[in-house]
């Protein structure tokens, strides 16, 4: 970004500054007078800004649109020109938030460093308050299943673009990390990536949090879709976001601009719209619950999340990942995951998905003894959380059964997990149990379960 907005009464000078730094490679824009540099700071926030503190028929003198600047566009830095220079009309200048105070006439070099430095100073302010939130990092994104290469591919075609991203799956299934990822590598990964959490955002605070708001009191608050300028705003769960809050938000998008609750001047915003939800929109808006017209706005190019029931290849790779990432944020033990931990591990079922797993491994690590490999047994206790079948148990259900009966309950639920395990491949499910492919398929039969076959001849027909 290296717009300079110019605002000085004197056109000799303004377009002098302006000739000098479009040769510099900025771009720039002018203002002969306060009522052009307000318009020109409501059409588009520019990098910095270059500001004489006198101005002859002008509403406001250069402190007054220097104290706006600062009130309504905080991160861009001002370099205030004067020629009548004094330490009076500096002191109060840099008081107000000016980067810098240049009396004319003024050196072209020393005026070409002050924006270069100031430039440099927001640039670093922006990054260090992104930093701050823990947004900086690229999103990480692992894995080597089918479904998430095919995921991944998705994603980095529509980074590229500017087109508004609807994330579709289970909760759970990384929605939000796949949001970040867009973000990281798109065109703004150096701007913001701000989440509007509209699930957990009480419906009479949403607008206030969306839009911000201006008081007598407090001054300028400002809102989430202010803080995501020129970066993403991620409405994360959007069916839940109020009835009476979508059509103002379809307006935003519509327009790029909307007012601050108690405000009356237009913001205007450059945003990357993400958005994600776990329901049936079309469904919601049959109900009366969601606009087809913002579900029009926002669904411009759909992808869905796989679950993580659809790439258990990568629950071994997701499982050591978290096991590195606590040890290196919690100081938990970094224990090694045995194959046949990693197989009890894909032969659960995840309801929770990813999310769930990380909280399956963090309790791991915080319960276990000593610093060994994790053993199959440990996870036992995850029973209620990752949901192992119930029928393994020796409850009546077992004991109430005779031996041949309760074996082959048992062969049923061990080859349904091994088949679970490998996404329905009968012949990776055949290796690892150490059958033939068509010894297997007759056990199958013998046992009244189809669906493993079906499944397989599905992924063939692909």
């Amino acid at each position: 970004m290296s717009d300079i907005l110019i605002v000085d009464d004197e056109r000799d000078i303004r377009e002098l500054i302006s000739d000098i730094l479009r040769d510099e490679g900025f771009s720039t824009r002018l203002a002969a007078n306060s009522d052009q540099a307000v318009a020109e700071l409501n059409a588009a926030e520019p990098a910095l800004m270059i500001l004489d503190i006198w101005l002859k028929d002008s509403k406001m003198d250069g402190i007054d649109i220097l104290k706006q600047v600062k009130r309504n566009n905080p991160d861009v830095p001002v370099v205030i020109i004067s020629g009548h220079g004094n330490i009076e009309i500096a002191v109060a200048a840099i008081k107000q938030g000016a980067y810098d105070f240049i009396e004319k006439p003024f050196n072209i070099d020393q005026l070409l460093v002050v924006i270069r430095r100031a430039m440099e100073t927001a640039r670093l302010r922006r990054e260090n308050a992104t930093l701050k939130r823990g947004e900086a990092r690229a999103a990480e994104m692992l894995g080597n299943s089918a479904p998430f290469r095919r995921l991944r591919e998705q994603l980095d075609k529509v980074a590229k673009s500017n087109g508004r991203v609807m994330l579709t799956g289970e909760p759970g299934a990384g929605k939000e990390i796949a949001a970040r990822y867009v973000h990281a590598q798109s065109p703004r990964a150096r701007e913001p990536f701000v989440t509007v959490p509209c699930a957990t955002i009480e419906p009479e605070h949403m607008e206030e949090v969306l839009f911000g708001r201006e008081t007598a009191e407090r001054g300028i608050e400002p809102g989430l879709l202010e803080q995501a300028h020129g970066g993403v705003i991620y409405f994360d769960e959007v069916a839940d976001m109020p009835l009476g809050t979508q059509p103002k938000i379809l307006r935003v998008l519509t327009e790029q601009q909307f007012q601050r609750a108690g405000g009356t001047d237009k913001v205007r915003v450059d945003l990357r719209v993400i958005s994600s939800t776990n329901r049936d929109l079309a469904a919601e808006i049959a109900a009366g619950r969601f606009r087809q017209e913002l579900y029009d706005r926002l669904n411009v190019v759909p992808v869905a999340v796989p679950s993580l029931a659809e790439r258990r290849d990568d629950i071994p790779m997701l499982a050591t990942h978290f096991i590195e990432l606590f040890h290196a944020s919690q100081g938990l033990p970094q224990r090694a995951l045995p194959e046949e931990t990693s197989a009890a591990l894909q032969a659960m079922n995840w309801p929770g998905n990813i999310r769930q797993l990380r909280n399956v491994i963090e309790r791991v690590l915080i319960l276990g003894d000593g610093t060994g490999p994790i053993q199959p047994s440990e996870l036992e206790s995850q029973n209620g959380s990752a949901g192992t079948s119930e029928a393994l148990a020796l409850g009546p259900q077992i004991t109430s059964l005779a031996l041949r009966e309760a074996r082959e309950l048992f062969e049923r639920e061990y080859l349904l997990a091994q088949i679970n395990r490998f996404g329905g491949n009968i012949s990776r499910t055949a290796q690892f149990v150490g059958m033939e492919r068509s010894a297997l398929h007759r056990k199958l039969k013998s046992l009244g379960v189809v669906g493993g076959m079906r499944v397989e001849e599905e992924m063939m027909g692909k």
